[in-house]
Formats: C-alpha cells, structure tokens, sequence
C-alpha cells in the first residue's frame, strides 16, 4: 500500500473536481439558491448534534459561497493547497449541516472526496504550490517530495467511488425498480419532450428497460472498470450513463463528478499517457517522465497510523449504508437508514402533513399547517421523512407550551410512494412529544403500503 505511484492520476482529478464544485457554487448564487434553500426558510432542519450550527446572514452566506469559489480554483490550481483545501472542504461540510431537508448524495460524496483530497498530497503534481517550490528554494522545505504518492491513495478513492456504484445497485435491487419499474416509469413521463429519445419512454417496457439497465451499470460497472482489457469500453459506457441521467433528471453535478470520478479506476500514469499519445500524433517528442522510486519507503509509525486511518474510513463507509438492512421493512417508506447509503433516485414520495396540538388543561386542538414554519420545499421534503416529521413536532410543541402550558402534538401525514395510494406514514395517535429520534426502529412509524405501484405509460 506504500508503493510509490505516479502522482499524475491525483493531479488530474484534483483539477476536474476543483473545478466542477466551483462551477457548483457558482449556480448556487446564479439560481438563487442560497437564499431560497438556506437564507430564506426561518426554520432549519438540524442533525443529531449540530443543531448549534448557526446559519449565516444573507450577506454572509452569499460571501461563504463566493469564497467556496475561489477556493475551489484554488484547489484545481494546487494554490496554497494545505490551506485551501482544508477550508473548501470545511466550507461545504458547514453548507450541509445548515439543514437536514436539503441532504442529496451528491452533496454527501462531494463533502467526503473534498476532505480526502484536504489530507491527500494532491498538489504534488501540476500544481502552483509544486511551481514555486521549484522557482524559490526557501519553499523547498514546505514542499512534498517527488512527483509520486502512495498507492494507498488510490486504493482508498477506488474503495470510495467504487463503493457509491455498489450501494447504489443494492439500492435498486427491489421490486418496484426491478419488476414494475418505477419510479423511473414517472419520471420519464416528464421527460417525452426530449428530441429523438423522448418519444421511446412512451413505449410500453421502456420504463422497467431502463430499469434494468440502470441496475445492471451500477452493479457491474466497478468491475469492467477495474479491468485492463474492458477499462476504455466501460469508461465510454460512464460516460453515455451520466450524459443521459443529466438529460433525464435535474441533479446538478453529480453526473460530472462521478464521470471524473471513475478515471480513478485508470493507471496511475494515464494522464501522461493520454498526453504522450497527444504529442506523438502531432509529431513531438514527449518529455522525460518523472521517476518514480521502487519499492515501498520504510514503515514508520506515522505510516501505519496513516494507513489504519484509512482503513477505519473504507470500514465506515461500508457498514454505514448497510445500517439500513438492520431495521427491516421498507427503507423507501420509513426511511431509517436512508441517508448515507447511496440510495440514488431509487423513490419518488409525495404527501402533505397537518399537525394538532392538544392543550392538556382545556383539552382544546388547534390545527397546524407546516407552512408556518416552512417553505414549500421544506415541506414536501419533510412529509417523506419521519424524522423531519418528529422535529418540527417538537419544535411546534415548545412553541404552543411556552404560550399554552403543557400541550401534546400529534400528526397526520399521507403520503405516496411510487405512485401508490396515498397511505398515512406516521401513527396519528402517538403524541410525537413523548417520543425521540434516534437510531431504535421507530415504532410510531407506520408500516409501508403493500402491493405493486400502479402501472404508469407516458403519453406525448
């Protein structure tokens, strides 16, 4: 694992992902996003344990991310990189912890792969920081040796990437993507309009096809990546998977950065490969490699450290998705384990929630809309997730008990999944104020409606 290995493969995809998530910053301010989805609601969704992160002004949230962006060119650029890159990946952990109702995966692996690259030697190579070391000798000394990082470095972008493919596919494997083929069945129906491939989704099976297709790319695509002989093909193969979900679905960058992210599974010299190719078509001859040491340096205690760090990261990224199969039931419905499992457009959830609040005293009810305390995307977001449910029933509880004395506070949320019926998610009689959240199945949640989604045909 302490191999020393071409440090190019690192450089390249500092670059790319220094790049799109400064892209993504800057739709951010362009869409109005920051002030629709983080400065405008008044109520914040927290997780477990931050809910003392603050949320910063307008002013202040629109300069953080105008900061983001600068420190994501700065990451490409390899400028000041042990500064930069600690920042920019603390920067996006802050956005996420601001609140719970805008979680996307995306997000999540952009946060992860931000702090692996903050403690990675991504800026030995093709970088500013290297530039300067060579131009002034007192740099020198702040400067990382050689062109060449450890193997291990790739191995643990390999396990990560690999592993958001993996989960990704268990997540698809169950009976309404695989047999009825939905919700993918309604969401191409918004998607008819498209030239040339729009008019195939209003083809009977088109829907459960696809399905398939996608099932069978996240669960083998690891696989013909990690082999020579089939690499190049399976790449193209990333690449005309993500062109069409970008096409199909709005989910941001995330197309972008998994295509970038699969050039891990190349060698480690690819991009001097690539560029040698380049110079001999157009008849130059290609540069000198760096050389890279053989064999692995000597074990030191900050090595093994280093590398049972890494080992304990690959360990939690697998168990916590699988997290999910302890609580039995419909993931999908209850929603337990759910976050942090790579459960990718795998559900589409649509419902509305009403809160009553009971004096204890007088036994009077009032009835609360969501809307007072949220926006509208907060609150379709929160009518298909439980946990989100409780939170604002106690947040509604302490507001009337302040005002009102004791209270109890009850919900009732419809909700559809795939398609289905609408079918109440939480107990209505369970007073919310006597329970709370954590990691014990919920038994105030109720259990997920059986039967198949209905069929569904898009129509031009």
């Amino acid at each position: 694992m302490l191999a020393p290995v071409d440090g190019a493969w690192l450089a390249v995809y500092r670059i790319a992902f220094g790049l799109a998530l400064g892209v993504s910053m800057q739709r951010f301010l362009a869409y109005g996003w920051v002030d629709t989805l983080l400065v405008s609601p008044r109520y914040k969704f927290h997780y477990w344990g931050f809910s003392w992160v603050p949320c910063l002004a307008r002013g202040e949230m629109h300069a953080l991310f105008w900061a983001l962006f600068a420190l994501g060119l700065c990451v490409a650029a390899g400028f000041l990189f042990r500064v930069t890159a600690p920042l920019f990946a603390l920067g996006l952990t802050y956005i996420q912890l601001v609140d719970v109702s805008t979680y996307l995966n995306h997000y999540y692996l952009a946060g992860l792969l931000a702090w692996l690259f903050a403690l990675s030697p991504a800026a030995r190579v093709w970088s500013v920081d290297a530039w300067l070391a060579r131009k002034v000798p007192f740099l020198r000394r702040f400067s990382p040796e050689g062109p060449h990082v450890a193997f291990a470095w790739h191995a643990l972008f390999r396990c990560q990437i690999g592993l958001v493919y993996v989960f990704a596919s268990l997540a698809k494997a169950q009976s309404d993507w695989l047999v009825h083929g939905q919700p993918l069945g309604m969401w191409l129906g918004a998607s008819t309009s498209l030239p040339v491939v729009g008019k195939l989704f209003t083809l009977p099976h088109v829907p459960l096809v696809m399905s398939w297709c996608g099932f069978l790319f996240d669960a083998t695509i690891v696989l013909w990546l990690s082999m020579a002989r089939t690499r190049k093909l399976a790449y193209l193969v990333v690449i005309g998977f993500h062109v069409m979900t970008r096409a199909l679905f709005d989910i941001g960058m995330f197309p972008i950065i998994m295509t970038c992210s699969a050039l891990v599974f190349f060698p480690a010299s690819w991009p001097r490969d690539v560029a040698d190719r380049v110079r001999t078509w157009l008849g130059r001859v290609a540069p000198l490699r760096p050389e890279v040491p053989s064999g692995a340096p000597r074990t030191s205690t900050f090595r093994r450290i280093a590398l049972g760090l890494g080992v304990l990261y690959v360990v939690f990224q697998v168990t916590m998705p699988l997290r999910t199969f302890l609580y039995g039931g419909n993931v999908l419905w209850h929603e337990q384990g759910m976050r942090y499992s790579w459960r990718v457009m795998v559900r589409a959830k649509g419902g509305a929630t009403t809160f009553f609040v009971k004096e204890k005293a007088t036994g009077k009810v009032w009835l609360v809309s969501p809307r007072q305390y949220l926006t509208a995307y907060q609150e379709n977001e929160m009518s298909g997730q439980p946990d989100l449910i409780l939170e604002l029933a106690h947040t509604i509880g302490e507001d009337y008990a302040a005002r009102f004395g004791p209270v109890e506070v009850r919900a009732e949320s419809t909700v559809s999944l795939n398609g289905r019926r609408g079918a109440p998610l939480v107990d209505p009689d369970v007073d919310l104020l006597t329970v709370h959240d954590g990691i014990a199945p919920a038994s105030w949640i109720l259990p997920s409606p059986g039967g198949a989604p209905p069929p569904t045909r898009p129509v031009l």
